[in-house]
């Protein structure tokens, strides 16, 4: 199996376990594999001081703390469900707190790359499992009888031959006397017997959502806040010159007007000025008064036009890298019986989460705290401490809802500039730095634009024998952008005998970050439509030629580079699996369609998980209507909460057809013409399918997550339909450049 599927509390992380004052008991985690990650950030050794992460409490009653950051994908729920279930508790017994940044404490505190449940499934078992076992132990010993004759449920532990029963609660103070068992030895639930993994599940915070009640980060009110803007120079890493401060300090409400040199780096902290007045509303009307003069810097000169005849002129070049090589690919087109040659281009992507980015601060004595919907809260410390020439020590983070992350909260520049404003405000004087919708989508680190350059030859009996991919995109040092970077093993490598992958960058000024499937989110699009179009050349069957393809034998893996956004190896059989059960669900080639109507499929493995969408599709002109999307997955044995689930898949459907239709960041003299979601517009409800049907293979590996794999199959299975209808095939994405629109 997968390293990271075997990821579970060793030698180096450990249970430590108090008795709590009147009673109770606390199970604390640490951590201490972060050690050496700490040590190599130059971050001091974390000292272990005491921390719950579970408590039980006298009443019987269970608070259980969610470790990591939620932005809803639904881990807040989620984790605390899988302790629950092997500490054998009831779930409605069971509140859950969010927890502060502490890795030492509880791990990598990290909401990205579908990493919660495969670097979290057997640390969250073992934590309730260990600590039903004490609570055994204790029963065991104030019966004196053996612990092999006792049982628990609902939060008891009981005998059975003699009638006796103690709540947890009962238990929990001599429990904590307990020696900790070995995790190597626990007797993990037969899934059979799970009351609360499998069961659909009411995420914690629904109540409070459905009646509008303020809990994200945008929501956060301290006593005496101010607000604050941050304007930038529309080019990026351009910097503020000069600025009409002291007339801005005069308008109603100002109180702070500066401007913060910036840190060199726009991922940490960018040049531009600050606006703090009492009200954030003063502070935005403020800053339309703002005239700064900037030095743009050579970002002004980049384009997309511009990086798109630069990709033209390179495409027919040697690349500049060549990632993997099989076979004689040059010979094997030349005695190809039909070749077929295509240019596939996709643009940049802002996130656009319905919360535009923010984040509250507040500095005093020498401290400072923060409030923040940050994916990746504990790796933004310590570069926010050196800039801002503090202990990492003395920067307590919290960790608050946020609405919508999709890979933007990696990046923690917002961050930082709210930091580093309420230190220059200083005075134990909270700050709340929110940017507008204009902001979040001109200041993005976004989904890096590409290009792919395919040329295919298919023998006489329609099987592909050659393929070349040469690819385009961004980088600097020598490096790739890494939401761009493709992998050498990437499907349909190593099962093409003639098979190469060439890479060749362009310098950009633009910052690129990760996006909800990371480069797969592009990739799945371009490798299933040129899949697409060789099975249309060869006369075959769109589903059967997918089937086709990966029966037959492997070749090697390269070994380099790491498993990246795959995650793991490429298992055949398990991505067979969802073809044939999306084919049988769909009724694909069994039923015909109604008159403009056609299906597609689009299949990809990414993040460890494998799915296969496809869609039914009406075209009427240049209107599309996606009737219903059957999407199949394979995450592993086990679907922790299976309403959440589903309602992931579903939201990677939708996000995916946004991004085939509509979404695009045009860049121009090295500005982001795209404004608001007038011109950005994402899938609205009326224009979602009507039927979105998932299906989940049953599975013997472990569990692995959900947030990204669902979505990127979903933009070729819809493209694909709609070529089957129209015959007309889109290289080029958005649609809307095509002139589609949806129905």
């Amino acid at each position: 199996m997968p390293t990271m599927e075997r990821l579970a509390l060793d030698r180096r992380s450990f249970l430590k376990v108090t008795a709590l004052a009147g009673g109770g008991m606390l199970l604390a985690l640490y951590a201490s594999p972060l050690d050496e990650v700490f040590a190599q950030m130059g971050f001091p050794q974390p000292k272990l001081v005491p921390g719950s992460f579970v408590m039980i409490h006298p009443d019987n009653t269970f608070t259980i703390m969610a470790k990591n950051p939620e932005t809803g994908n639904g881990v807040r729920t989620m984790l605390p469900m899988i302790i629950a279930d092997e500490l054998d508790v009831d779930w409605a017994s069971v509140k859950v707190e969010q927890a502060d940044v502490d890795q030492a404490k509880y791990g990598m505190q990290i909401e990205g790359g579908s990493t919660a449940v495969p670097l979290n499934w057997m640390a969250m078992r073992q934590i309730g499992r260990a600590g039903r076992q004490m609570l055994i132990a204790a029963a065991a010993q104030n019966w004196s009888v053996p612990e092999s004759e006792c049982t628990t449920k609902s939060g008891k532990v009981l005998h059975e031959s003699s009638g006796k029963s103690a709540t947890y609660g009962d238990l929990a103070s001599k429990a904590a006397t307990m020696p900790v068992p070995d995790f190597q030895t626990l007797k993990f639930k037969d899934p059979k017997d799970y009351a609360i993994i499998g069961v659909s599940t009411r995420d914690v915070d629904d109540p409070n959502i459905v009646v509008g009640k303020p809990i994200f980060s945008i929501d956060v009110k301290l006593p005496g806040m101010m607000g604050a803007v941050f304007v930038k120079c529309p080019v990026f890493g351009g910097k503020a010159l000069s600025a009409n401060l002291d007339e801005i300090k005069k308008l109603p409400g100002v109180r702070y007007a500066f401007i913060v040199p910036g840190s060199g780096n726009i991922a940490t902290l960018s040049s531009g000025v600050a606006i703090v007045a009492d009200q954030w509303y003063q502070a935005n009307q403020a800053r339309k008064q703002l005239k700064v003069e900037w030095d743009e810097g050579p970002a002004a000169n980049e384009s997309s036009e511009g990086y798109l005849q630069q990709a033209q002129a390179l495409a027919p070049q040697k690349p500049q890298q060549i990632l993997r090589h099989d076979g004689d690919v040059d010979s094997a087109l030349g005695s190809a019986a039909h070749v077929v040659e295509a240019f596939y281009a996709y643009p940049f992507m802002a996130h656009a989460t319905m919360e535009p980015r923010n984040t509250t601060a507040r500095y005093q004595d020498g401290k400072l705290e923060i409030w923040t919907n940050s994916q990746l809260p504990g790796i933004g410390v310590m570069p926010l401490a050196q800039i801002l020439k503090m202990s990492p020590k003395d920067i307590t983070v919290h960790m608050v809802r946020g609405g919508g992350g999709f890979g933007r909260g990696l990046v923690n520049d917002y961050f930082t500039e709210a930091a580093y404003i309420a230190k220059t405000v200083g005075g134990g004087v909270p700050v709340k730095l929110l940017w507008t919708r204009e902001d979040d989508m001109h200041h993005d680190f976004y989904r890096p634009a590409g290009y792919h350059s395919f040329k295919a030859g298919l023998d006489s009996s329609g099987k592909i024998i050659a393929w070349k991919n040469h690819f385009i995109s961004f980088g600097s040092n020598g490096r790739f952008a890494s939401a761009a970077n493709m992998e050498p093993d990437e499907f349909p490598a190593r099962f093409i005998p003639n098979y190469e992958l060439g890479t060749s960058m362009m310098p950009t000024g633009i910052p690129t970050g990760a996006m909800r499937a990371p480069g797969s989110n592009a990739i799945a699009w371009v490798m299933n439509s040129f899949i697409d179009e060789l099975a249309h050349a060869a006369g075959k069957d769109p589903m059967q030629f997918n089937l086709d393809l990966i029966a037959g034998q492997q070749l090697p893996e390269t070994h380099t580079g790491g498993m990246g956004m795959r995650g793991a190896p490429y298992i055949a059989a398990r991505m067979r699996s969802c073809l044939e059960l999306a084919r049988d669900k769909s009724g694909w080639g069994k039923r015909t369609p109604p008159a403009n109507t056609g299906m597609g499929v689009g299949a990809h493995f990414c993040h460890m998980g494998y799915f296969v969408d496809v869609a039914e599709v009406t075209v009427t002109g240049n209107q599309v209507r996606v009737n219903k999307v059957w999407a199949v997955g394979d995450i592993g044995s086990q679907i922790i909460n299976p309403s959440r689930a589903h309602n992931i898949v579903a939201g990677g459907v939708i996000d995916g057809m946004s991004q085939l239709m509509d979404y695009e960041i045009n860049i121009d003299h090295g500005r982001a013409m795209e404004n608001n979601f007038n011109n950005y517009e994402p899938v609205r409800v009326a224009k979602a399918p009507a039927e979105i049907d998932v299906e989940f293979v049953d599975s013997k590996y472990s569990p692995t997550g959900l947030g990204e794999p669902p979505l990127p199959p979903a933009l070729p299975a819809v493209a694909n339909a709609i070529f089957a209808v129209t015959g007309k095939r889109v290289r080029r994405l958005p649609l809307k450049r095509s002139g589609y629109s949806w129905a």
